[in-house]
């Protein structure tokens, strides 16, 4: 029964001192406004957090769809979870403030399916924050382009995508009529875990229904005609096992990804890291400098303005996580503010008693 759901010889040795506990390992199925749905070798049951457990786990080490969790099976059949094995990956969506809270989308996937719509809605820049978003997880990111049965230029669009894609293979479906499906279902092994990620609108309800063999398995509703954004249909998160034995991990479309951990941003934008890497200084700012590869390309038009801005404004939200993350640089950054301020009222005062 777990082996159907992903469980493996690395999660079964993780799970040891768990066991010794008396717990028994089981899967989020399901995860809905706080309530949780595992699946265990007892079959599926709901379950609640410990309440030791609620109160002592970590930030961001609360349960959430594709968890492995340890939980002590109840005589009603319900289930208490006790602890969380150790995630292979999480998918986590960073959030910006310091008393905001960072917020874990899923975990233990293998494979990151990045769905994005051939319509006017498609947005490369919000393309490269989910591709960050996978490599940090990681999983291994993979590009789905739906809805090509209602574009005009689809071979335009997808030279656009594959520009920004590096190492990553990109999928174009047409999910009405089947086309695409089978290149996708042969990435999609037995036992193994792929997330689906994307903005609202995007076709992941249909794309889960044709791969699922059911019509209705997940709900779908119309696009709004005045801007193509879709409704959300999703509003929870699933594992839903395929007939060839894979599973899916449905997740509700997000329209505003937010500020997200871009510790992989390098692998995001191999291209402008690669530029950065023949500038003349090793601590090239890309601005003036001379012999600055980046300007260059960007000059030259090799580069468009828009990725390199791109890559910049998630280069500056890394090192602001880092700084949040690390009390020491965020004191050294304060200190660093402070000292510009100084030396400004400095000169000001000089210029005055000129």
């Amino acid at each position: 029964m777990l082996e159907i759901y992903g469980w493996s010889d690395e999660f079964r040795a993780a799970f040891e001192p768990f066991a010794e506990r008396g717990l028994v390992p089981a899967r989020v199925s399901v995860q809905q406004r706080g309530i949780l749905t595992l699946v265990s070798e007892a079959g599926e049951l709901s379950a609640t957090l410990g309440g030791r457990f609620a109160r002592d786990a970590a930030q961001g080490d609360h349960p959430v769809a594709g968890d492995w969790v340890g939980v002590a099976v109840q005589p009603d059949g319900t289930g208490v979870i006790q602890a969380l094995v150790p995630r292979r990956t999480a998918f986590v969506r960073r959030a910006a403030g310091s008393g905001a809270v960072d917020q874990v989308v899923a975990a233990n996937a293998d494979t990151a399916l990045l769905v994005a719509a051939l319509t006017r809605d498609l947005n490369l820049r919000r393309l490269e924050r989910y591709l960050a978003l996978a490599w940090s997880s990681g999983a291994q990111p993979v590009i789905v382009l739906t809805k090509a049965d209602l574009c005009e230029d689809v071979e335009t669009l997808v030279r656009g995508v594959e520009a920004i894609a590096f190492g990553v293979q990109v999928l174009v479906v047409a999910t009405p009529l089947r086309e695409g499906l089978d290149a996708l279902e042969a990435l999609l092994e037995p036992g193994k875990t792929a997330v689906l990620l994307g903005s609202s609108g995007a076709g992941k309800s249909t794309l889960v229904n044709a791969l699922a063999g059911e019509e209705q398995r997940m709900a779908t509703q119309e696009t709004r005609a005045a801007d193509e954004r879709g409704r959300h249909t999703t509003t929870h998160r699933e594992l839903i096992l395929l007939p060839s034995g894979a599973i899916l991990l449905d997740t509700p479309g997000m329209r505003e990804l937010g500020v997200v951990d871009t510790s992989e941003v390098a692998d995001a934008f191999e291209d402008v890291e690669e530029l950065a890497q023949r500038c003349r200084f090793n601590d090239c700012a890309h601005d003036t400098e001379p012999g600055c590869a980046v300007r260059a390309a960007l000059e030259a038009g090799e580069l468009e303005e828009e990725r390199y801005a791109s890559y910049v404004k998630l280069e500056r939200e890394k090192a602001y996580f880092d700084r949040r993350d690390d009390p020491a640089k965020l004191v050294a950054e304060r200190e660093r503010w402070k000292a510009a301020g100084k030396a400004g009222q400095e000169a000001m005062r000089a210029k005055g008693r000129r």
